[in-house]
C-alpha cells in the first residue's frame, strides 16, 4: 500500500510510475475521492457531536425534538454516502500497485529487461542433448504418468536420486546462509485472506487466479513462503537493534497456473506444487537497496557453487510484480531449450507491504516509529533447480554427474547412483 500523503505530495512522479507499470488509474480522482471522504468523515463528527449535544438537553427542550430529528437524517444520509466513498476509494487505492525505484529499467514486458550479468561457460555436448523429462524418466527419477492419475496434469512424484537431491539443495541452502544470521523456519502453507490481501497477492482478479483458495476455511494455500513469512511480524515495532531480521523458510508451494496454458507442458519445468527456500528481510527504509543486492550476491553464490550458468536480469517497470520497487532475476542456462530460464527472483517491496501489515521500527535517532522496508529472494526453487543440474550435468552414456559441491551431502557422485 503507497501512502497517500505521499501521492499527493508526489502526483506527477506517481502518474509516470502507474503508466510504466501499465496500471491505468485516474490519479486526480482518487485524490478527490480521498478529499471527499475526508471531508464527509469531518461532517459527520461534527452531527454526532450535535445530536449528542442535544440528546443531553432534549428532556428540558421538546421544541429541540425536531431539531434532533434533522441531525439524524441528515446523519444518516451522509454516513450512507461517506460508505460509499470510502469502498471506492479503497477499491482504487488498494489496487496501485508499488513505485518502481528510479534505476528500474522501463518497459512493458519481459524485452525491456535488462540483462546486467552472465556467468559461468555454457557446456558443450558432443552428443545430442537429451531434455530433464527424458532423463528423469529414463533414470526413474520422475513419475508424471502415475502423478496424473492420482492428481491430475501439473503434478509429479519425485524419486530415488533426485528426491535426495532436493534435501541435498536444501542442506547447502542453510549451510550457506546460516553462517549470515539467518534464521530457519518452516512456515505455514494456510494463510488467512487478510494476511494474502496485506501482502498484496490477491488484489486483482489476475492475481485470485493464481491461488488456491478454501471457500470453506477462508484461507489461502501459498504460493511462495514470502506470503507467509511478511505476515509474522504483523502489527509488531521492532527494536532497532533487532534490524535486519532475516529468515530462511522451506516450504511447499501451490499454484494454480491459469495463465500459463500451453507453457512448459512437458516435463515438471511449471507445476501447480513445488517446493522452494525463500530468504526474508526487514530492514531499516535507508538500508534496503544494501540488503537487496547482498540477496541477490547470495543467490550468485548458491548457484557458482553449483556451477551452472547463469544470467542476472534487471526486470522492467511492466514485467515486476505489484509489490515490487524493484527485482532482479537469476535465469539458468537449460541446453535442451537453448535459453536461460528463471530459477531465482529477488525484490525489493520497500514498505509496500509493510504499511498494510503496520510492521515498525522505533528510530533510534527521532523516537519515531517508521515502517520496515520488506525484502523477498529465493535461495532454491527445488524443482527448477534440479532440472539445471540434470541438463547441464548430462554425459553420454545416460547418466548425470552430480555438482562437487553437493557430493559430501549425498554419498554419491554420479546418477544414478551404484546399488
Amino acid at each position: 500500500m503507497l501512502d497517500i500523503k505521499f501521492i499527493k505530495e508526489n502526483t506527477e512522479k506517481v502518474k509516470t510510475a502507474l503508466k510504466n507499470k501499465g496500471f491505468g488509474v485516474d490519479i486526480e480522482e482518487l485524490i478527490a475521492k480521498d478529499e471527499e471522504r475526508r471531508t464527509l468523515q469531518q461532517e459527520i463528527e461534527k452531527l454526532r457531536s450535535q445530536q449528542n449535544a442535544i440528546s443531553a438537553k432534549i428532556k428540558d427542550n421538546p421544541e429541540l425534538l425536531e431539531q434532533a430529528k434533522a441531525i439524524k437524517q441528515d446523519l444518516k444520509a451522509k454516513e450512507e454516502r461517506f460508505l460509499g466513498v470510502e469502498a471506492e476509494f479503497i477499491k482504487t487505492f488498494q489496487s496501485l500497485p508499488n513505485i518502481p525505484l528510479d534505476d528500474v529499467p522501463v518497459g512493458q514486458d519481459e524485452t525491456g529487461n535488462k540483462i546486467i550479468k552472465t556467468w559461468g561457460k555454457i557446456p558443450i555436448f558432443k552428443f545430442p542433448v537429451k531434455d530433464h523429462a527424458e532423463l528423469g524418466i529414463s533414470l526413474d527419477l520422475i513419475d508424471i504418468e502415475r502423478a496424473a492419475k492420482v492428481s491430475g496434469a501439473r503434478f509429479t512424484y519425485l524419486k530415488n536420486e533426485i528426491a535426495l537431491l532436493e534435501f541435498a539443495l536444501s542442506k547447502l541452502a542453510f549451510d550457506v546462509l546460516l553462517k549470515e544470521k539467518f534464521i530457519p523456519i518452516i512456515p505455514p502453507i494456510l494463510i488467512r485472506e487478510e494476511m494474502m490481501k496485506a501482502m498484496g497477492y490477491v488484489d486483482t482478479a489476475a492475481d485470485l487466479a493464481e491461488r488456491y483458495y478454501l471457500d470453506k476455511d477462508n484461507l489461502f494455500l501459498i504460493g511462495t513462503a514470502e506470503q507467509s513469512i511478511g505476515p509474522m511480524h504483523a502489527g509488531e515495532i521492532f527494536n532497532e537493534k533487532e534490524l535486519p531480521k532475516r529468515y530462511v523458510a522451506f516450504s511447499s508451494c501451490l499454484r494454480e497456473e491459469s495463465g500459463s496454458y500451453g507453457k512448459d507442458t512437458k516435463g515438471i519445468f511449471r507445476l501447480h506444487q513445488f517446493d522452494k527456500m525463500e530468504m526474508f528481510s526487514f530492514v531499516k527504509p535507508e538500508d534496503s537497496a544494501k540488503e537487496h543486492l547482498f540477496l541477490l550476491k547470495l543467490e550468485e553464490k548458491m548457484m557458482q557453487a553449483l556451477k551452472i550458468p547463469y544470467r542476472v536480469v534487471h526486470l522492467c517497470t511492466g514485467d515486476m510484480a505489484r509489490p515490487s520497487a524493484s527485482t532482479h532475476d537469476i535465469e539458468a542456462w537449460i541446453p535442451s531449450q537453448n535459453r536461460y530460464r528463471e530459477t531465482h527472483s529477488v525484490s525489493n517491496c520497500t514498505d509496500f507491504q509493510a504499511r498494510r501489515l503496520n510492521i515498525r521500527y522505533k528510530d533510534s535517532r527521532t523516537g519515531k516509529t517508521e515502517f520496515v522496508h520488506m525484502l523477498n529472494g529465493t535461495a532454491f526453487a527445488m524443482i527448477r533447480t534440479m532440472i539445471a543440474i540434470i541438463e547441464n550435468y548430462q554425459r553420454k552414456d545416460g547418466k548425470i554427474d552430480v555438482p562437487k559441491v553437493l557430493q559430501k551431502y549425498l554419498g554419491f557422485k554420479i546418477i544414478p547412483k551404484k546399488k
